[in-house]
């Protein structure tokens, strides 16, 4: 079984999104990492090239915003794209998961690897919000996620990459994972 991680990014030293953090966290269970990296504002491209990994590779192109936010979906797509694993487990670059849950997530993708039932792994999330000690959990803010698809191009990233379909339009076949995404992106600098 192979994994390939996947994550879109652009402009993250200026937006705070903490996208190495992110990729790191995954990375151990991946066989590969693509990182669509769109032409930015700051450094992102040499940050990304600052994870020494053999495993990422690399997407660099120009995202056409003139597309909404479906530009979020395609670009994903492009990434997802060029995975090459039996499972792609997508982390947008201000999610981050715990070490602790890689080892189930790796069982878990190994049980249900060849089972037709089952074309996703869903997490559950927390929204950290203002700060590193807060969190979010009231109306409005989602709950749960799919972050693990089946790599087998019956799938696809929509609606500005928030989450996940089938092509065919039949509903996805998910298994809960009892795992979290850990979500940063509307935690602020910290000023002392």
């Amino acid at each position: 079984m192979k994994v390939s991680g996947f994550t879109i990014v652009r402009n993250a030293i200026k937006f705070n999104y903490p996208v190495v953090e992110s990729i790191k966290s995954i990375l151990p269970i991946c066989d590969e990492f693509v990182v669509n990296v769109g032409d930015s504002q700051d450094s992102t491209l040499e940050l990304i090239h600052s994870i020494s990994s053999p495993k990422i590779k690399i997407i660099q192109n120009k995202w056409d915003f003139s597309k909404g936010e479906e530009v979020l979906s395609r670009e994903t797509n492009l990434a997802l794209g060029k995975c090459r694993g039996d499972w792609a487990f997508y982390l947008q670059s201000d999610e981050v998961v715990h070490e602790k849950d890689l080892p189930v997530l790796l069982k878990i993708m190994h049980r249900h690897l060849t089972n037709p039932e089952v074309d996703c792994l869903r997490f559950k999330w927390l929204h950290f919000f203002g700060s590193f000690y807060r969190y979010r959990i009231d109306a409005g803010w989602f709950q749960k996620e799919d972050r693990i698809i089946k790599n087998n191009g019956k799938i696809e990233s929509y609606s500005g990459a928030f989450g996940f379909r089938r092509k065919d339009g039949k509903p996805l076949r998910r298994f809960k994972t009892n795992c979290f995404i850990y979500h940063y992106g509307w935690v602020q600098p910290q000023i002392l």
